[in-house]
């Protein structure tokens, strides 16, 4: 008898703290008191605590939270938008963030673009191929400058046909969120007649300007870099470079990147890691990126490049 009683009094005590009695001390705290603390987490957490009771969710909502999440400098940097931020600012600070996730801002008059990481809000950028250092990239005969309708950009630089090729973009390192571990990429895809990609890497590295930067060799044909993972020769090859991504193309690259070779983005572009830089507060300089394939002589052409995005490095 004595042993029923307190296995309902157990019952009771649980049903309490899981069920009535938690839920109304949440309830029962200020909403803006709530808001403050949620200001304070990161935008993940956020969407997190909203599902805990109607308190947490309706906290969600506030501007409040939502400007802690924004970079002090956004008003600035939208201003510089070609219509001066005014899609994005519309409605209330929530949707701006979602907005300048999920929907770039072409800024500095077309040769950028900006946006925010959706699980930190830290700064995203990406530089035209415009506002890249293209070696022969005003020379018709080696590069010739098109649009394509889905770059964000209204030029890319496909290469018609080098020897040579480098490709060298930089970035003040003030404009980038502090203490935040960065990762630089070559944003690109190839034409149906692009070849001399399929067994020569290519040199790459991100670092300060003026300091030794370590480099490393990656593959711009996914096939090649496959090929390297499985010991296969040159001569036995899968197919070039284009059969995997090409322009008008819905061909696929499955699973994830091979080693030291591109993978695909979501936008249908493939991207390959130029290198890491992690931005301290107070360290400041120019961020120095680069991709080079100088050293095998042959010549190769059909690349098209729309960019080089700088980009937090979430593990």
């Amino acid at each position: 008898m004595r042993g029923g009683f307190l296995k309902m009094e157990k019952d009771k005590h649980r049903s309490e703290i899981h069920g009535g009695f938690v839920g109304n001390f949440f309830e029962s705290l200020p909403e803006g008191f709530v808001a403050n603390a949620l200001a304070l987490t990161t935008p993940r957490d956020v969407c997190r605590l909203s599902l805990v009771c109607s308190i947490f969710r309706s906290a969600a909502e506030w501007d409040a939270v939502w400007e802690k999440f924004l970079p002090p400098d956004y008003r600035k940097i939208l201003a510089e938008a070609e219509d001066g931020g005014g899609s994005v600012r519309r409605g209330s600070k929530k949707e701006m963030y979602l907005r300048l996730c999920d929907h770039p801002v072409i800024i500095d008059g077309g040769n950028k673009s900006f946006s925010l990481d959706k699980q930190t809000g830290k700064k995203c950028y990406m530089l035209a191929a415009r506002d890249l250092s293209i070696i022969w990239g005003n020379t018709p005969r080696y590069w010739r400058w098109i649009s394509i309708p889905d770059s964000r950009f209204t030029e890319v630089a496909e290469l018609v046909s080098v020897c040579w090729l480098e490709v060298n973009g930089k970035v003040d390192t003030s404009v980038l969120s502090t203490n935040t571990k960065y990762a630089s990429y070559l944003v690109y895809k190839s034409t149906s007649k692009a070849y001399g990609f399929d067994s020569q890497p290519a040199e790459v590295s991100t670092g300060i300007h003026g300091v030794e930067t370590e480099k490393k060799t990656v593959y711009l044909d996914p096939e090649a870099s496959h090929r390297c993972e499985n010991n296969v020769g040159p001569g036995s090859r899968l197919g070039i470079f284009g059969r995997l991504i090409r322009l008008g193309s819905q061909t696929l690259i499955s699973g994830s990147a091979r080693l030291n070779g591109p993978k695909m983005r979501r936008d249908g572009w493939l991207e390959i890691e130029l290198g890491e830089y992690f931005n301290e507060i107070g360290e400041e300089g120019e961020l120095d990126m680069s991709m080079m394939e100088v050293k095998g002589g042959n010549w190769k052409g059909g690349l098209v490049i729309q960019g080089i995005e700088i980009r937090p490095k979430v593990c």
